[in-house]
């Protein structure tokens, strides 16, 4: 048995991110919930107490200040403790983006557990969420901009459960779909850090020891990248090329891409014009 309070939201139309049902529990000693799957997200946070998490072969053991990911579709089971059962709040929720949110977290099938200090921020989010009972437009408005922000909170605060090299990795991969999505926009590697929330020498330490290059010459490498691209498919100018792939200034561009090519943009153009007339006679 559990002392619970739930907001159960009826289906209306697509969302890149909704709030499916939230709520509020004082669990009873050993109070569970499963095996079972779940057809959306779910996040348990734990306000006092403790309990156990079964997911797969594994088991975590939660406690205050801790809170565990359910997947969609994948067979769970929890447990409040015997002598300190769990008191939590929780949110299901769903939509497009969803599965993005919570990796940017670092919150996978591997990682499902996270450390968070700021219990009360998160419970007053959840009350309020409990408050816009009614199906109106406001009140959906409302509800899906208070799971918005529950996630920035916890994006914000929160420590992982355990670090590890997938923690690394998670940099990594952010790092480079940043640079990939950004290039163009003349960002510098302070930006990749700040976009990461993690300062730039942790940064450069991270891009040597996974993918021996800093983080400086792996952006120049990606911009000249797409560069050769367009000097070898295009006719447009190279400032104008230049201008595309980040770079304000042409004689900047010149230099990096000798530098890293190892000729002028000019000279590899040209070259290409050459190969691409070589095959075609063929």
């Amino acid at each position: 048995m559990e002392d619970a309070s739930v907001l159960k939201v009826k289906e209306r139309g697509p969302w890149d991110l909704k709030l499916n049902f939230c709520g509020y529990a004082k669990t009873q000693p050993l109070h569970s919930f499963g095996p079972a799957v779940r057809p959306h997200y779910l996040l348990h946070y734990v306000l006092s107490g403790e309990g156990n998490y079964y997911v797969g072969n594994k088991q975590y053991h939660v406690k205050e200040q801790q809170g565990f990911l359910i997947e969609p579709d994948v067979l769970t089971f929890y447990q409040a403790d015997a002598e300190n059962p769990w008191e939590y709040i929780w949110v299901g929720f769903s939509g497009s983006i969803a599965s993005d949110i919570m990796s940017g977290m670092g919150l996978t099938s591997d990682f499902p557990v996270f450390n968070h200090e700021n219990s009360s921020e998160l419970k007053n989010l959840v009350d309020q969420m409990m408050e816009c009972r009614t199906m109106s437009t406001s009140n959906e408005l409302k509800r899906n901009g208070l799971l918005y922000l529950f996630f920035s909170i916890l994006a914000r605060d929160h420590v992982s459960y355990r670090l590890s090299g997938n923690n690394e990795n998670i940099y990594i991969s952010k790092a480079v779909e940043f640079i990939r999505n950004n290039y163009h926009a003349g960002i510098k590697v302070m930006d990749i850090a700040n976009y990461l929330c993690i300062n730039r020498s942790y940064l450069y330490t991270l891009f040597q020891k996974h993918l021996d290059i800093t983080p400086q010459k792996y952006l120049h490498t990606f911009r000249l990248t797409k560069a050769c691209e367009l000097l070898g498919l295009t006719d447009y100018p190279i400032g104008s090329i230049a201008l595309s792939c980040g770079y304000s200034d042409p004689m900047v561009f010149s230099r990096i891409f000798r530098q890293i090519i190892g000729k002028t943009p000019s000279d590899y153009r040209k070259e290409m014009y050459q190969q691409n007339e070589t095959h075609d006679k063929k």
